[in-house]
């Protein structure tokens, strides 16, 4: 049996622009009903959501008959938490919080087997198809995609150093944590925060990395790809629920 190749990796690779969608609800339902919506990538919330290794698995298995690239965010870029969530398939990591190109360079050798890096072998998980995968100690690394969150003003000084490490393939812009550090706390759209953005997108691309953020704001969506943004998430599960449930509602005469 082969090992599948990360189709998203590939296309960021490629230049691809990657479009996604936020999933908070921390169900496999749900899950599933979204991924045959057309979306290329769905993020597996496990920083501010209430997915834990378990329920990411259960939408992992969830997604599996459909054409969407499943991502998962960790709570926090622990060594072990990463074993875990390779060792249950999970190909794209996003790891929030990277400040430095030492913090970006663990984390690499954190996702790779040795002698590239440090993470721990295990021959029958379900990354290897409970051992089926032919050369799988072989291959494996190539196929891990590595995504780290800058996302404070310490992060930012550094963002060059980060991106041009070798090992990760793309960099997230979290605009909530970066308009607060930047002293916008809630002003997401600010002037100030979309144009660091903006130039954080132009430092990425420079170094033949992959940018991406996540907006709800369609129009800003949209002039965040124009700038060169690959792996963009246009919505939230959870918001959107909330938002055709208040609509609904409002049309009975109910709600505010």
């Amino acid at each position: 049996m082969e090992l599948p190749i990360n189709t998203f990796k590939q296309q960021l690779s490629e230049k691809k622009p990657q479009i996604g969608l936020w999933l908070a609800w921390a169900n496999p339902l749900s899950t599933e009903a979204i991924a045959g919506c057309g979306f290329d990538w769905l993020l597996i919330d496990g920083e501010h959501a209430t997915n834990t290794l378990t329920s990411t698995l259960a939408q992992l298995q969830a997604v599996a008959p459909y054409p969407v690239h499943p991502v998962a965010r960790l709570v926090q870029g622990d060594a072990g938490l990463i074993k875990q969530y390779l060792d249950i398939g999970v190909q794209t990591l996003l790891v929030p919080m990277v400040e430095s190109a030492e913090q970006a360079r663990h984390l690499v050798r954190a996702t790779r087997y040795p002698p590239d890096g440090f993470r721990g072998v295990a021959g029958a998980t379900r990354a290897t198809r409970w051992g089926q995968v032919t050369n799988w100690i072989h291959s494996a690394n190539a196929q891990v995609c590595l995504l780290v969150q800058v996302e404070t003003v310490a992060g930012l000084a550094e963002l060059e150093a980060i991106a041009t490490t070798d090992g990760v393939d793309g960099v997230f812009f979290g605009p909530a944590d970066l308009s607060a550090s930047m002293g916008y706390p809630g002003q997401l759209e600010h002037q100030k925060v979309k144009d660091t953005i903006l130039e954080g997108i132009r430092v990425v691309r420079q170094a033949n990395k992959a940018p991406g953020i996540l907006t709800a704001n369609r129009a800003l969506a949209k002039e965040y790809l124009d700038a060169g943004c690959l792996f963009v998430a246009v919505g939230v599960d959870t918001l959107l629920l909330m938002s055709a449930a208040r609509e609904l509602a409002k049309t009975f005469g109910r709600g505010n």
